[in-house]
């Protein structure tokens, strides 16, 4: 009954809009259906629905049929009609406001979380809207596929679908930055980010994903958030193919690169040699990482290069030779090894160190 009563707030004028227009079967003016237009509108930022709403216009409509005479009756279908549709119309137009000031607010808030900008209280308080609690810890996962991403694409309505009928209401917030896919989950919770890696792994058609480690606190997202990223571009230097990433896992390569001035004297003092090499550097450093890359087995690198096992002794004999450390040597191989890893992370020899 208080519901109704709600509707009805709503509706102040229009018996007198649909009695006017049937008296002479006129249209309705434009400032009448401005009018309704704004009811709708308010009704809308009032939260009422729009089934409920028209109900009351048809119930309303009927009590003004029966104080009709004449022709009037005949007229009084077209008039609530439109008057129905403007008040719709208004309506729509305050829901479609509302959520666009909520996206807005929505990318906003994922802005400033990603860039650890904003107050950090305030950026606390927003982000329980958003259904996180940032006094905990979290880790970030990040999808990068051959297309960019947005948070209206069918990817992501996708994904998002499959995360909610899996976990129903956990605290997880799935959006997009820069054309990437991203989920944000509870630092406890890594078989969520293990279900997101594999749903955008098949949703981006093979794309590459990279989880973060888990971090507390408010700066916690942001900085899982960065070595997601980071983890994705070693990935590209370094040529990996592992389709899923773990920053854990690759904390070796940032500790080499600390010092980049003394990872580019070792490259320039190890393998430098190697530009003297007809055909220059890189063949002879493809040899290497397939080398390394295989465990040191000759046989399964040849077969990665397309070289025969012979070409591929030549090739080991040759960078022996010139560098004067032998890859086969467990004494020279770390050297080679990291100067190789070294070189892959400054992208030598292509750029000039």
């Amino acid at each position: 009954m208080a519901e109704q009563h709600s509707a009805e707030e709503y509706l102040e004028g229009y018996a007198q809009i649909l009695t006017g227009a049937c008296a002479t079967g006129r249209r309705l003016t434009r400032g009448e259906l401005e009018a309704l237009r704004a009811q709708g509108e308010r009704a809308a930022e009032a939260g009422l629905g729009l089934r409920l709403l028209v109900r009351a216009h048809l119930s309303a409509a009927q009590d003004v049929r029966a104080s009709l005479r004449g022709a009037a009756p005949n007229h009084l279908l077209a008039a609530v009609e439109q008057a129905v549709d403007a008040f719709s119309e208004g309506h729509e137009r305050a829901q479609r406001l509302a959520i666009r000031q909520e996206e807005a607010a929505r990318r906003e808030f994922i802005d400033d979380l990603l860039h650890g900008r904003s107050d950090l209280g305030r950026l606390a308080e927003r982000a329980e809207r958003f259904g996180l609690l940032l006094s905990h810890a979290h880790a970030v996962a990040v999808a990068q596929g051959p297309e960019p991403y947005d948070d209206g694409y069918a990817v992501t309505r996708g994904i998002q679908a499959s995360l909610g009928g899996r976990f129903g209401d956990r605290r997880i917030l799935l959006t997009t930055k820069n054309g990437r896919l991203i989920c944000i989950a509870p630092g406890d919770q890594a078989d969520v980010l293990t279900f997101f890696a594999k749903q955008a792994y098949a949703a981006t058609d093979g794309g590459r994903i990279a989880i973060g480690r888990p971090h507390p606190g408010v700066g916690g997202v942001v900085h899982s958030y960065e070595e997601a990223l980071n983890a994705l571009d070693l990935a590209e230097r370094m040529q990996l193919d592992d389709p899923v990433l773990h920053a854990a896992d690759l904390l070796v390569y940032p500790v080499l690169t600390r010092d980049r001035q003394a990872m580019a004297d070792l490259v320039r003092s190890v393998l430098g040699p190697l530009q003297q090499a007809r055909g220059g550097a890189k063949p002879l450093m493809d040899t290497l990482t397939a080398y390394f890359d295989t465990g040191c087995v000759s046989a399964e690198a040849a077969r990665r290069l397309s070289l025969s096992v012979r070409a591929m002794t030549y090739r080991l004999e040759r960078i022996h030779k010139l560098t004067g450390a032998d890859p086969g040597d467990p004494v020279h191989r770390y050297t080679l090894q990291t100067a190789v890893i070294g070189a892959r992370l400054l992208d030598w020899p292509d750029q000039e160190l």
